[in-house]
């Protein structure tokens, strides 16, 4: 959530800012909290002032008692009375407005960084590098949904999709001997090169209550693609950094305990807006999927070399696993409602002939610290912290590339860094 002075002192900044987002009605929906806000200011300066008088009035009485002067005694009484009803009325009227206040900062995006190209969609993004060649493959070769039911072992394929219908409905797969073999391979992998680079490991529950939900900006703005268990009042989390991040919600870390550093695998749940084609088959769109998250907590001035930095760890481990891949920076429009800067990282699918998006490392900036209420003391003055995260990886379209990517007439080969994870060097 965007800081109250911020907006109050950069409206124009913020303006742009929400401009490259194309964000609707920007001015609209600013001015708005710039008036609630002098609102509020105004109430809060008049119920201090008529609590003041309260207070001060309240003084005068035991002394007016016990000076005898009855008269003037109970005239105090009265006025302490209609002060009292006065800063109630003007507490209830601050309640409201702030709750209004709330309601509006709550629909305003963060402010993309200077670097942030302006466009509308994923078209528009800016291709920073592409690493690797993109292999050749031989004739028959087949997407990974085709591909999968040519290695059916004891009653069924590596990857069963029909079983997962059965079991719980589309976008569930149940994976099955080599194929869940390569599933822990690829976790425990991630887990590993996240360790070796000083991250320390956190697993945290997979369901979240709603204040976990609002602090990492899921809530309001993606309620729609969360699962929820009715009951409970609590959210199937879409990525483990919710509850990663909400660690350090209401919490004021010392100077001396930055930067955070912490690698979490969790399995994922998202609501996927239902579509059909290519694009969504197999294991490019599931609802239940596994995935390895890091999660930073850095002083302001230092979260973009961070930034960098875990950019360069996921396609350290992209290149290990021998997959050509291209780095994104995001347009404004194609943005996540809290990140000021997003480099999406996309592996190349041989078979698919295109593109798959595995891994996207942002910068919130203060965004989400300001909801958590994340907080440092650094130079002598309380400051929010700033977050970031990245997938680290996601699996399921690393595996489809994986199995895409490697076929041959023989067998599926096994990257070699995988190896020692799986057991095996082929699927035959």
């Amino acid at each position: 959530m965007l800081q109250l002075n911020f907006i109050r002192e950069n409206k124009d900044t913020v303006l742009a800012g929400l401009g490259k987002r194309n964000f609707a009605n920007a001015e609209t929906v600013v001015d708005d909290v710039l008036t609630l806000d002098q609102k509020r200011r105004d109430t809060q300066r008049e119920l201090d002032d008529v609590l003041a008088q309260s207070n001060a009035k309240a003084s005068q009485i035991g002394a007016l008692m016990k000076a005898g002067d009855k008269v003037a005694a109970e005239a105090a009484k009265a006025e302490t009375a209609a002060l009292k009803a006065r800063s109630k009325d003007l507490g209830d009227a601050l309640r409201q407005v702030e709750i209004d206040l709330q309601a509006v900062l709550v629909t305003i995006p963060n402010i993309p960084h200077s670097s942030v190209p302006a466009g509308r969609s994923a078209e528009d993004n800016e291709v920073v590098l592409e690493h690797g060649e993109k292999p050749t493959l031989h004739d028959g070769a087949q997407p990974h949904w085709e591909l999968i039911k040519k290695y059916d072992r004891v009653g069924g394929p590596i990857i069963d999709f029909e079983l997962g219908v059965k079991i719980t409905g589309a976008g569930f797969p149940v994976y099955r001997g080599k194929g869940a073999r390569i599933q822990r391979a690829l976790i425990n992998f991630f887990l590993d090169e996240a360790l070796n680079a000083g991250y320390f490991e956190i697993q945290p529950p997979i369901l979240v209550n709603e204040d976990s939900g609002f602090g990492t900006g899921q809530l309001p703005d993606k309620e729609g693609q969360m699962y929820f268990a009715t009951d409970d009042k609590l959210y199937l989390i879409p990525t483990a950094e919710v509850p990663i991040t909400n660690i350090y919600r209401d919490v004021i870390l010392p100077e001396n305990q930055l930067p955070v550093k912490n690698v979490g695998y969790t399995p994922c749940f998202r609501r996927e807006a239902g579509s059909w084609g290519a694009h969504v088959r197999g294991l490019n769109r599931l609802h239940q999927f596994d995935k390895v998250e890091i999660v930073r907590i850095e002083k302001p001035e230092n979260s973009y070399a961070a930034l960098e930095e875990m950019s360069l760890h996921v396609q350290s481990l992209l290149q290990k696993l021998e997959l050509p891949y291209r780095v994104l920076r995001l347009c404004g429009g194609d943005m996540g409602f809290t990140s000021a800067l997003t480099y999406d990282m996309e592996v190349w699918s041989a078979a698919q002939e295109r593109w798959l998006e595995v891994s996207s490392v942002s910068n919130f900036e203060t965004y989400q610290a300001n909801r958590l209420k994340l907080r440092s003391k650094l130079e002598g003055k309380m400051s929010l912290l700033h977050t970031l995260n990245g997938s680290a990886l996601a699996l399921p379209r690393i595996l489809a590339s994986i199995l895409e990517n490697n076929q041959t007439p023989e067998g599926i080969r096994i990257p070699k860094v995988l190896v020692p994870y799986c057991g095996f060097e082929m699927i035959d």
